[in-house]
């Protein structure tokens, strides 16, 4: 049996760019996955606001994090990739968040490089450790993952570095092409602020590289062929859906309060996808089951 590791390795292993919408939870995930998506990464960002109403500054902690993870895993079949964030202490600490991103079942697990609390690598007040603490992570992390593979487990660690806001591009480079040699799989350097920046960033690290776009973020919304071009394997969207929720759901609010009627999926098909139908289909095989339908 393919594990979600393996799967995510094919998938990088293509000449691509692959366009990875971003979930917050099992039923974004699941959106996701049935409209053909390849893989998905669990936004920080979005799961703990869609978690626990709250910006994503550190507050949620490691157990609710895997948690979340372990619920969007058990929804879906492609590879999903955990934000790890800090790695929620030192670098045993870290050790620890890699295993249990595995066991949640996440095909690989980002740490970064951030002062703890982290904060989104789009707003105001992040910094990031000393080069020391911030190798060690990565360290941490790849030593776990050997240990997993010997134990018969498997998955990626993506090494990300916000550097690049206090310390400038040179040295954001200069992190994540240490963070490749100690072994990390995917590299991250978040928030370069132009095209000229992604492709330097690209042009001196090797391996499969991920863009973030925010929109209205710092890095330019650049077209996928674009950045496939330029030499990223993965572009992650990591507030498009959750943006296109919220927005939705304000909408309707405001046109029930004039007892509007909003423009809303199809009740057949909201109860399709989200499994209703597949379901009673399944329990056809228990007669005990069948009442479940009236």
């Amino acid at each position: 049996m393919t594990t979600p590791a393996q799967t995510l390795r094919s998938l990088l292993a293509q000449d691509r760019c692959h366009v990875m919408p971003c979930c917050y939870d099992a039923l974004s995930a699941k959106l996701i996955a049935q409209e053909g998506y390849d893989l998905t990464f669990m936004s920080g960002f979005a799961a703990s606001a869609s978690r626990i109403g709250a910006p994503d500054l550190g507050l949620m902690s490691y157990g609710e994090v895997v948690d979340q993870a372990r619920n969007i895993t058990d929804a879906i079949s492609i590879p999903l990739i955990g934000d790890g964030d800090t790695g929620y202490g030192n670098a045993m600490n870290v050790r620890r968040t890699v295993a249990g991103f595995a066991k949640a079942g996440c095909a690989a697990v980002m740490i970064e490089d951030q002062l703890a609390p982290k904060r989104c690598g789009h707003t105001p007040g992040k910094a990031v450790v000393g080069r020391d603490e911030a190798f060690d992570r990565i360290r941490a992390a790849v030593d776990e993952r050997e240990a997993l593979r010997a134990a018969g487990g498997d998955i990626l660690i993506l090494a990300r570095t916000d550097a690049r806001h206090e310390h400038g591009l040179a040295e954001a480079i200069d992190r994540a092409g240490r963070f490749a040699e100690l072994g990390a799989d995917i590299l991250f350097v978040e928030a370069p602020r132009s095209a000229a920046e992604m492709r330097e960033v690209c042009r001196n690290l090797p391996g499969p590289k991920m863009a973030n776009i925010v929109e209205g973020g710092d890095t330019p919304d650049l077209s996928n062929a674009e950045l496939h071009e330029i030499g990223y394997a993965i572009a992650a969207y990591p507030l498009s859906l959750m943006a296109a929720a919220m927005q939705a759901m304000v909408t309707t609010l405001k046109s029930m309060r004039s007892d509007a009627r909003p423009d809303l999926m199809d009740f057949v098909e909201l109860r399709d996808r989200i499994g209703f139908d597949a379901y009673y289909d399944a329990s056809e095989r228990y007669a005990s089951a069948r009442r479940d339908k009236g």
